[in-house]
């Protein structure tokens, strides 16, 4: 259960016959934790072969690398520190991270959804901030599979879906901060691996901001207690799924306590308002042995620390087992000696535990005592820089795909079975289990419309009393698009949540990455990674929309398989003005309808193909000069005050967005597809179905149309019809394909998923 390989240990080996002594249990797992996959990320940051050439750091020579090129000035604090860190207004910035807790999930779905909510807002408060909102994005297997073709021991999905779900709600509602975003897919390749993204989005005072300890600071353990669950967390995370994973990690898993983690978050904050501390920083992976370790190490220094002092949940725990337990709600404080005694009272008065375990020291050296014993005592150097590196080859090739050939069929019953299908059907059911409005800064919330029922693009949060300025977060995830190639899976993931964020008002966008793949040390999965990297540096670049943080999931097989790799951007936009936020509902008769941007044959992975029963190989792609025009004039028309509505397209292309403006609205449209901006001649099934990236529907009063048409000048941009009555009704050429009353829209996409 260490999951160090041969290399790592011969490695490790080599230092102790320098030393000329055997290691003990503690500085072993030490190593286990400091060096597992999950902490160091040992893959993005090795020595990479693809395609005659030698990357020497995926990470940083793609994601990062888009940030020091771009070198924003208002990004805060990035790639450094528990949650990357953007300005916002004045003295305020907002914090945001998202990470994954799939594995544990897997074997207990309610613990390990739960404690990967309490860990991410935990890293929230690591960054001294204030946690306002969370988003989480999930991935399950389908919910009809064949119990007899599960593997024994394997979880059924329904029952991990149901189970993630209110482990989420229950952690979220209970510390009483809104779930305002996230997403829900389906997919056969997660029937093995379920994904469980959370996020936390927080506010921080960059005056109160601190990072500034130094040798002779105390290292004060604050909130739960430490017990035996969590215990080989990160190196569970670093391995793959097999049978009977369960029995063998299941200690593994974390226990959460939402309550806990409230009184705790409420006492840090009067520290960092009274300006007590020197560093913070949680607990989650690796535990004490992670915490106290890249503490020291972030600072030029060393620690000592006095395992006996630690509070146990029970007694008889080994020192090795203090030393690396994850149990959750615990928070590694670095306070001066002057200021101790005002901390712990803080602490006292929230009824939370506080204990001084150890101090930072002058020497480059981990010192780990339990009693009179020193348990060990590591070379804070070969700890962090003795790992070998990662030296993998990768490979690539296109799948052997076609393309389709079928006749197009009923329009109005396809467009009704794909407001069906799980992936495009409405998630009222999971959303209303989450309380979205508590805190009271929720503008555009997760269901939008008439009668609040609809789906939206985006979140927008008020978060200042005093300030109309606001945040938007979106997510984009196109997974089916990977199983064709995974460097437009990625381009379209970032395209989707730039144009999400842009449709509701949002502008001077960050991004965040999370990938979940298969084993890395198979060539072909991590061919397919670098293919995603790379995407995010060409787009990322050209969109000029910088990464602040970004998480990696890898080995994410089970005895089905790998995962369907899976790439995850999340984006925080800033809203000038919360009152000209813009839903996506259809909002009066009478107004013009216009699509931007253009519309290609781009069927690959589209559920439209999925309803078929293909795939196809014609994956959408991006053209960023094209859609930055298309961008920047949506922004203007907004800013001027011409939108209505607005509606990004995707998973269901023009036909889908159409419908559920309209039941979200409760009005009516009738539109034409040859007016539809194209490149050249397509089916009109295909028109109304292709899911090409970087479009938007808009909705415009007719007195404003001229002044928005100027406005989109430059653009590819069509008015192609105009909103009446309560049905959808669409023609080609004249010829009416489709003629559906809103009100069936709206029942069959409100049929498709049920918790």
């Amino acid at each position: 259960m260490l999951a160090l390989s041969l290399e790592e240990m011969r490695a490790i080996q080599r230092y102790y016959r320098s030393l000329n002594r055997e290691p003990t249990d503690v500085e072993l797992e030490t190593f286990a934790q400091t060096w597992s996959e999950h902490c160091v990320h040992k893959t993005f940051k090795g020595i990479i072969i693809y395609d005659g050439e030698e990357i020497d750091g995926l990470l940083k020579s793609t994601i990062a690398r888009v940030t020091r090129e771009l070198s924003p000035e208002w990004c805060f604090s990035v790639f450094e520190d528990n949650a990357g860190i953007v300005d916002f207004e004045g003295d305020y910035a907002i914090a945001f991270k998202v990470e994954t807790h799939n594995h544990p999930s897997a074997i207990e779905p309610f613990g390990g959804a739960a404690t990967g909510v309490g860990g991410v807002i935990r890293d929230i408060l690591g960054v001294w901030g204030e946690p306002i909102a969370n988003t989480d994005v999930l991935c399950f297997g389908e919910l009809d599979y064949p119990y007899e073709k599960l593997p024994r021991d394997m979880k059924h999905p329904r029952f991990i879906f149901t189970y993630v779900v209110a482990g989420i709600g229950s952690y979220g509602n209970n510390m009483g901060i809104p779930t305002v975003n996230g997403a829900i897919f389906f997919d056969e390749g997660y029937v093995g691996n379920p994904l469980v993204y959370c996020g936390t989005v927080g506010i921080v005072k960059k005056s109160r901001y601190r990072r500034e300890a130094k040798p002779g600071d105390v290292l004060l353990l604050v909130g739960g207690r430490t017990g035996r669950d969590g215990i080989h967390g990160v190196t569970f995370a670093s391995a793959e799924l097999e049978e009977g994973a369960e029995e063998t990690f299941g200690t593994a898993v974390q226990i959460g306590d939402p309550i806990e983690e409230e009184k705790i978050k409420r006492a840090i904050l009067k520290v960092r308002e009274a300006e007590l501390g020197s560093a913070i920083t949680d607990l989650g992976g690796g535990g004490l042995s992670s915490a106290v370790g890249e503490q020291a190490h972030r600072f030029g220094c060393g620690a000592r620390v006095h395992l006996e002092r630690v509070p146990l949940k029970y007694a008889g725990m080994k020192p090795w087992e203090i030393w690396i337990s994850e149990s959750q709600e615990r928070m590694l404080l670095i306070v001066p000696p002057s200021k101790l005694e005002r901390v712990l009272e803080i602490f006292e008065e929230e009824e939370v535990e506080a204990t001084a375990i150890g101090e930072l020291i002058p020497e480059r050296r981990l010192e780990v005592y339990y009693g009179d014993e020193r348990v060990a005592d590591l070379s804070m150097e070969f700890l962090f820089h003795g790992l070998p590196r990662v030296r993998r080859a990768a490979s690539w090739s296109p799948p052997e795909l076609s393309e389709p050939h079928f006749e197009a069929g009923n329009l109005g019953e396809d467009l009704h079975r794909l407001l069906a299908m799980p992936n495009i059907a409405s998630k009222e059911s999971v959303i209303r289990t989450y309380d979205h409005e508590v805190k009271a800064m929720t503008v555009l919330k997760p269901l939008q419309g008439e009668a609040c029922d609809g789906p939206g693009d985006a979140a927008v949060l008020k978060p200042l009393r005093e300030s109309w300025r606001g945040i938007a977060i979106s997510n984009g995830l196109n997974p089916l698009y990977g199983k064709i190639d995974p460097y437009w899976m990625a381009a379209s993931a970032i395209d989707e949540a730039v144009r999400n964020n842009l449709a509701v008002g949002g502008r001077r966008i960050a991004l965040l990455d999370n990938f979940c793949w298969g084993n890395p040390e198979k060539p072909e999965n991590l061919g397919g990674l670098v293919r995603a990297a790379k995407a995010c540096y060409d787009i990322a670049l050209a969109y000029e929309t910088p990464f602040i943080s970004g998480k990696d999931s890898l080995y994410n097989e089970s005895p089905l398989g790998a995962v369907t790799p899976t790439l995850l951007i999340s984006a925080l936009g800033i809203v000038p003005d919360v009152r000209r936020a813009v839903s996506m509902d259809f909002k009066r008769r009478g107004s013009c309808i216009y699509i931007l941007g253009e519309t290609r044959p781009e069927l690959g992975g589209s559920h439209y193909y999925k309803l078929k029963g293909y795939l196809g190989r014609s994956v959408p792609k991006v053209e960023p000069s094209r859609a930055k025009r298309t961008f920047a004039a949506l922004t203007r028309a907004i800013d001027s005050g011409l939108v209505l509505a607005c509606h990004d397209l995707s998973e269901g292309g023009l036909g889908v967005a159409l419908a559920e403006m309209c039941f979200s609205g409760n009005v009516g449209a009738r539109v034409e597809l040859s007016l539809v901006p194209a490149p050249q001649e397509m089916r009109a099934d295909f028109i109304l179905f292709s899911e090409s990236n970087s479009r938007f529907l808009v909705e415009v009063h007719p007195e404003k149309a001229q002044e928005f048409e100027a406005l989109m000048q430059g653009t590819s941009f069509a008015r192609i019809g105009e909103t009446l009555g309560r049905e959808l009704v669409v023609t080609h050429n004249g010829r009416e394909l489709l003629r559906e009353h809103i009100a069936e829209l709206k029942r069959s996409w409100q049929s498709g998923v049920v918790l």
